[in-house]
């Protein structure tokens, strides 16, 4: 095969944008006059949606859930979501594009949102610790070789606790 017979790769980003938010905090005012001892739990869920030929919006949504002497101070999801356009590309190439590098391409608007909404809501600061997606990656595709797990068309998920 030659050069100008092989296919030609391309890889753009349309469009990153916030789908869906939200903040809660359910014991507020109380909350801030008691001494603040944070736990802070977080689950990461992405989703792939193929929109048209070539094209495919990515959703990655991120549930914090902070307490502090057990109960909820504050709650924060987060659906942030892209849209890409990707062609030539491999089956393999694209699930570990759509699955890993479209996902850490969202994850900083997503921190950047989260962020903000809790010091809006009178919090301190919150800074979400980096994520290897490509380690996730790497954990769905091997969840996939055993049976009984999850679809295949699923994305990595992730739950933490901090």
């Amino acid at each position: 095969m030659t050069d100008q017979e092989a296919p030609q790769q391309l890889f753009e980003i349309q469009r990153i944008y916030l789908k869906d938010s939200s903040f809660e905090s359910p014991v507020s005012p109380a909350v801030f006059i008691k001494p603040f001892n944070p736990d802070s739990n977080v689950e990461l869920h992405s989703n792939t949606n193929k929109l048209g030929e070539n094209l495919y919006e990515v959703e990655l949504s991120i549930t914090l859930t902070v307490k502090s002497d057990n109960e909820v101070a504050y709650l924060v999801e987060v659906k942030q979501a892209g849209v890409f356009s990707a062609k030539g590309y491999s089956d393999e190439q694209m699930g570990h594009m759509l699955g890993s590098y479209c996902p850490n391409l969202i994850y900083p608007f997503a921190r950047e949102v989260i962020s903000d909404l809790v010091v809006k809501g009178g919090f301190p600061q919150m800074l979400l610790a980096p994520i290897n997606f490509d380690a996730l990656y790497a954990q769905h595709l091997n969840d996939q070789k055993k049976p009984g797990q999850k679809d295949p068309q699923d994305q990595p998920e992730e739950q933490t606790k901090h």
